[in-house]
């Protein structure tokens, strides 16, 4: 198997059209009907905010099973709705996540939301920016590496998506179940590899790399390159967070916390 290391990832171009002056992105608000807050300050934000583009760097929902499966639930169509509404008037991208990965063409079309391959290379104005969700880069986390080689085949995808949506609720359950037991025993989760992170920047000729995935908002240098990496959203239970990363055309990058007016 050859080293992910140096494996040169597929390359995604986004180039921001002159009239992007503001470019915001967003990652991991794991959007669930349970959690009523982190919806309305999202919805909030998605409706105020003044960016040109909106770009969701993956894990929008806590789980998604299949479009089918949207097509039968309220809050997916609520949500459907919020990205439609932001649409007509921005720029919106969507990049996959570990927990979104399967969100199809059905439902993005139908809310005129751009599909991001991960890695994407944005390119605003002189700007080269390298984006991703962030999971491929965790490289210490091997059991979910080994599941993520898995699960992103596309035979493996056509098979599941084929099961009754019973079964594959069922399997979403038990995922999330194993997640919270992880969490609740307080496991450390890998955090991007710094290599692999460089040898991505230097493929795509870019000097900064934005990604989320890690719930560790932080800024890092990697040699004359930078990091940034990306908060979760939640506003349901403590501490609170829903911060967005603001690229500015002609301006400094900025990272704003949001709550609802």
């Amino acid at each position: 198997m050859s080293d992910p290391r140096t494996t040169r990832p597929n390359i995604g171009l986004l180039t921001a059209p002159a009239t992007w002056q503001t470019v915001d992105l967003i990652s991991d608000l794991h959007l669930q009907a349970s959690e009523t807050a982190t919806f309305d300050a999202w919805r909030d934000y998605m409706a105020r905010t003044p960016a040109d583009a909106v770009l969701i760097l993956g894990d929008l929902f806590e789980v998604w099973v299949g479009d089918d499966a949207a097509a039968q639930d309220p809050f997916l169509q609520s949500c459907a709705e919020v990205l439609r509404q932001t649409a007509q008037r921005a720029h919106v991208g969507f990049m996959p996540g570990n927990r979104d990965f399967l969100v199809g063409p059905d439902y993005l079309g139908a809310c005129g939301v751009e599909a991001l391959s991960d890695p994407t290379l944005l390119e605003l104005g002189t700007q080269r920016i390298l984006l991703s969700h962030g999971d491929a880069l965790c490289l210490d986390d091997k059991p979910y590496q080994a599941f993520r080689l898995q699960a992103r085949n596309p035979e493996w995808q056509q098979a599941f998506l084929a099961k009754p949506l019973a079964e594959r609720q069922e399997f979403a359950r038990s995922l999330r179940a194993l997640s919270e037991s992880q969490k609740h025993e307080g496991m450390s989760f890998a955090d991007a590899d710094p290599d692999m992170s460089l040898f991505w920047l230097t493929q795509a000729q870019a000097d900064r790399l934005i990604h989320g995935h890690t719930h560790q908002p932080a800024d890092h240098a990697l040699g004359t390159a930078q990091r940034h990496v990306l908060s979760d959203w939640s506003l349901d239970h403590s501490p609170l967070r829903a911060q967005v990363f603001r690229l500015q055309r002609n301006g400094p990058c900025v990272r704003l916390d949001w709550r609802p007016s």
